[in-house]
């Protein structure tokens, strides 16, 4: 585990949608969180001011900068991050954002990936940095209808019957996770609120019921959270 205190800075793109659990976890070990409202116009972080972006989920695509302009900056900004070695670490829409930064294609899936389903880990042992955290299949949280290409010379760390790429590394910094770790049972709540009218019926969409029963692996999620951060920054001394 790090000893430094650390400045994180949150890419925020949706009011509903915020670290949920990362922020427990950092209060916890004493690091500084910072949450940037893109949705609301705040700037990037100056990024020499931080040592970890965290981007997190939202109802837009990455490929939507006319709707969205501030897209086009953060994908510049999270460019930079990443050639300046910090640690990114991108939820769902915040994983996509990343795979494009590195040259990995982003899509709409065939398909919607909603609720509890379980993820499977993948490739080699001693190139997957999950192997020892989680177990070969564990239940994660899943909120999309976007996927992704592996970027080149990242490593694929997990999949889904529902989606094929779930998880990938780049370098020992640099993390997209498709499904969601982070959610406690009012980010949840938030979700279906806010996006419920995403739960249309297909072969891997749960209803609002089942997604509110399955809040009972939060706890579970969220300890493999706190495993997986602590691993992207034990490092930083």
């Amino acid at each position: 585990m790090s000893h430094k205190k650390l400045s994180i800075s949150v890419l925020q793109h949706v009011p509903f949608e915020g670290p949920g659990h990362i922020a427990v976890w950092a209060a916890r070990r004493g690091h500084r969180v910072s949450v940037c409202h893109r949705y609301a116009g705040d700037p990037v972080p100056v990024l020499r001011e931080t040592d970890m972006v965290v981007v997190l989920g939202g109802s837009m695509n990455i490929y939507e900068e006319e709707r969205f302009p501030w897209l086009a900056e953060e994908k510049r900004f999270l460019k930079e991050a990443i050639s300046a070695g910090k640690i990114v670490v991108g939820i769902c829409l915040g994983a996509q954002l990343i795979a494009d930064a590195l040259g990995g294609r982003v899509y709409a899936h065939t398909q919607r990936e909603i609720g509890w389903y379980p993820v499977m880990l993948t490739g080699s042992r001693d190139k997957n940095m999950l192997v020892d955290l989680a177990e070969a299949e564990f239940m994660a949280f899943h909120w999309h209808g976007d996927t992704f290409d592996v970027p080149p010379a990242a490593v694929q760390l997990a999949r889904s019957r529902g989606c094929e790429q779930q998880a990938f590394i780049f370098g020992d910094r640099v993390l997209g996770l498709q499904f969601h770790l982070e959610s406690t049972q009012q980010s949840i709540a938030d979700l279906l609120k806010n996006f419920g009218k995403d739960i249309v019926f297909g072969p891997f969409v749960q209803d609002a019921g089942l997604i509110t029963q399955g809040v009972r692996h939060c706890p579970e999620l969220n300890g493999l959270m706190e495993k997986v951060l602590d691993r992207l920054t034990r490092n930083l001394q």
